[in-house]
């Protein structure tokens, strides 16, 4: 079942104080969903990211770095290399590298997953300085997708109040209730087939 396209794409952005909230949300996330979810976390471009190894222990999903052209498959989570954008193009990874702008990796993928998903997008904004994440929020919301932001449980509050004060977050939840909420909207999906 694990190399099927998924039914949603959840985007997952980050930066400081995002590393808990991932391990919180993959904790209590299920593993055979049908989704896919990449996260796109604010690392230096010089840094060599552990990310993905250190997620790997928190899930019995298949954790990957994203590398071009690599599909996006049901039950997986991919972490954006540092220095890279990254798109979605015809169900496969687009990486580009170096970033273009610093602090704007979060937009960028979130922009791309509205236009490649519409209403099967799904973007989250964790914990993190400044306010990478609002602009790809209101994307996702033009194109029919669903948002999230983390509550007060984030370590440093920048890019999910940002994202909160938009007023295009349809959901304001702690990580490890995100989960249950995700399952909700699985299950409408499903019906409404």
């Amino acid at each position: 079942m694990g190399i099927s396209r998924p039914n949603f794409i959840v985007g997952i952005g980050g930066s400081a104080g995002g590393l808990n909230a991932y391990r919180a949300f993959l904790d209590a996330m299920a593993c055979d969903t049908g989704m896919a979810f990449v996260i796109v976390s604010h690392i230096l471009p010089t840094a060599s990211s552990q990310l993905a190894e250190i997620l790997a222990r928190r899930t019995r999903m298949t954790v990957r770095v994203a590398l071009e052209a690599m599909p996006i498959r049901a039950n997986h989570v991919y972490v954006c290399p540092p220095d890279t954008d990254l798109l979605i193009e015809n169900d496969a990874f687009k990486v580009i590298s170096p970033r273009g702008r610093r602090n704007a990796q979060v937009d960028v993928f979130f922009a791309s997953l509205a236009e490649a998903m519409g209403a099967r997008a799904i973007g989250i904004i964790m914990s993190g300085y400044d306010g990478d994440g609002t602009e790809g929020c209101k994307k996702l919301k033009a194109h029919g997708g669903t948002t999230f932001a983390q509550d007060m449980s984030a370590e440093v509050d920048g890019m999910p109040v940002s994202a909160r004060a938009s007023d295009c977050i349809d959901f304001v939840l702690p990580p490890d209730k995100m989960p249950a909420e995700l399952e909700r909207i699985l299950s409408t999906f499903k019906k409404q087939r």
